[in-house]
């Protein structure tokens, strides 16, 4: 239409101006996409986050300082979401993508799947608003995998709808229409009137592009009747300019001039200058299909200028809100290094008193330890002065103990060695006489008399088997023990292999008899005792040259 409109005024007096004007509408719509064209639904929004975004971005970062400084982490969470919707209505698009990611972040810690399903939705609409389809293709599966997991109709129609206007702007309208009905079933289910009218609203938009006008005027009239019956007023504008752009398609202009100044009214009324917008546009070609070219060039030019101005006022609108965002920043990091001096010269303080007071504490507990110090010390003096004079008195006691001890076994030990004497040289004189017996017997034996060799000899087995006995050892050994306590374990340790003949011999030894007094008492001859004492040396391992009297002496 616009072209036809070009060529017919190249032949009028308006020809100049109305090419200019053309070439600069299609250029700034060119720059701005998607201004006035029908997008993905996005949340609701209010009239501070509409129309004064940089007091709402400040209204928001306060919030989220005091859920932050609060640890409310679910409230961190919203105004992260919602300030990714401002971010996103001011184009902000890779600003906006932080904030709801962090908010993803947030709520999947939190374990919310339905305000989880909300934001990957918005992030959704966010990634195909900044040419990334795909991304957000994504988004709104992971919502869909959510909604369908918690049975939840409304979500699932609002989700369906996204998806079904992503097939919608990917060409795809079989797709796109196969989506639409599927989240207009849940959205009846779940009585969701608003949503229920933008999903009419996309079904007319895909019957639109297929060329179905019939289809799409139904489907446009019945989501503007429900927004009519809602009174959404905002949402109205939109659904009036597409009725008027199908009238316009079938040839009806008249139907179609009178919906597109409903729309111009609607969009005034509202302020929204996107819509007003694209009802001049519209108003424009409908004048211009009518061959009112003046007035075409009138609603063109205002088209235009409206471009102009939403272009400087979003502009001014973005520059705004970041000059905002950065004195924000800014004050709060001046915030911050204030309170972190101060709370340096709140440390200090503290840190001075504490001190002082720990100083005080410290002198008076040192001067109440120094004073307790003395007064133990002094009770320590006295009590030690008392065990000493209780110990010297206990000492002197056990003295006298141990001397009459000493004394008591000195002279059972004098006794003892006494008997150890008497007995050794009772035993000395008993051999002696046994020894003269036995010599005396043997010349009786040499008579070759025979009726008294066995008598005598019956009286030598007797004398022989009497110096064989070793009761009188034992008591010897009694007394021995007593005199020298430790002799023969001494032995025994030294030398377990010694036999008790051997012992015995030992004893003697450590009695100082000579070798013919020991011979007689163990009833063997000196060259025998030789042996034997050369033996127990092998045994000992004492060296044939070293003294067994003196190893023996060393003992016990």
């Amino acid at each position: 239409m616009l072209t036809r409109l070009l060529l017919y005024c190249m032949h009028s007096h308006v020809a100049r101006y109305l090419v200019l004007a053309v070439v600069m509408l299609q250029y700034t719509i060119a720059a701005f996409g998607q201004l006035s064209q029908p997008g993905l639904s996005t949340l609701p929004t209010n009239e501070t986050d509409r129309y004064k975004p940089d007091s709402a971005y400040i209204m928001l970062k306060k919030q989220l300082l005091q859920h932050q400084n609060t640890g409310n982490a679910e409230g961190e969470a919203i105004v992260h979401g919602k300030m990714g919707q401002v971010l996103f209505r001011m184009g902000s698009y890779p600003e906006a993508v932080k904030q709801l990611l962090e908010a993803d972040r947030i709520m999947r810690t939190l374990n919310k799947p339905e305000m989880l399903a909300t934001n990957s939705n918005m992030l959704g609409t966010v990634y195909y608003y900044n040419k990334q389809p795909m991304e957000a293709l994504t988004q709104f599966n992971q919502a869909l995998a959510i909604y369908i997991k918690t049975r939840n109709p409304s979500g699932l129609s609002e989700t369906y709808a996204h998806i079904g206007q992503w097939h919608e702007k990917g060409k795809q309208p079989d797709s796109a229409l196969f989506y639409q009905r599927t989240a207009l079933q849940y959205a009846i289910t779940a009585n969701n009137q608003s949503t229920l009218a933008k999903i009419y609203e996309n079904m007319g938009s895909v019957h639109e592009d297929l060329a179905a006008y019939d289809s799409a005027r139904f489907y446009y009239q019945r989501s503007l009747d429900l927004y009519r019956s809602m009174n959404l007023r905002p949402e109205q504008v939109e659904v009036v300019n597409n009725l008027g752009d199908i009238y316009f398609k079938t040839g009806d202009y008249a139907r179609g001039l009178q919906y597109a100044r409903q729309a111009m009214a609607l969009a005034l009324a509202e302020q929204d200058k996107y819509q007003l917008q694209s009802a001049f546009r519209d108003m424009a070609e409908c004048f211009q299909m009518m061959g009112k070219m003046d007035s075409a060039y009138h609603y063109l030019e205002k088209s235009r200028e409206l471009v102009q101005e939403i272009y400087t006022g979003d502009n001014q609108k973005q520059i705004a809100l970041m000059q905002t965002m950065y004195e924000f920043e800014q004050k709060n990091a001046e915030i911050g290094q204030l309170n972190a001096r101060r709370k340096v010269y709140d440390t200090i303080i503290i840190a001075v008193v504490l001190v002082a007071f720990l100083l005080g504490l410290l002198a008076f507990v040192a001067n109440s330890r120094q004073k307790l110090k003395i007064l133990n010390e002094k009770r320590l003096n006295e009590q030690n002065q008392r065990i000493y004079l209780a110990e010297k008195d206990l000492m002197e006691s056990e003295l006298r103990m141990k001397k009459m001890e000493e004394e008591n076994l000195k002279q059972q030990l004098e006794t003892r060695s006494r008997e150890l004497s008497s007995h050794i040289l009772h035993l000395i004189q008993k051999n002696e006489v046994m020894e003269e017996i036995r010599s005396g017997l043997q010349e009786i034996m040499k008579d070759e008399r025979r009726d008294q060799k066995k008598q005598i000899r019956q009286l030598l087995s007797k004398i022989n088997f009497s110096f064989a006995q070793d009761d009188y050892w034992n008591e010897f050994r009694l007394i021995f023990d007593k005199v020298h306590t430790s002799f023969f374990t001494d032995l025994k340790h030294n030398c377990p292999d010694l036999t008790p003949s051997e012992l015995r011999l030992l004893a003697l030894v450590k009695m100082n008899l000579g070798s013919a007094d020991m011979a007689k008492l163990m009833g063997v001859t000196q060259e025998s005792l030789r042996v034997m004492r050369y033996r127990v040396k092998k045994k000992m391992h004492i060296d044939a040259n070293d003294s067994l009297q003196q190893f023996v002496q060393q003992l016990g």
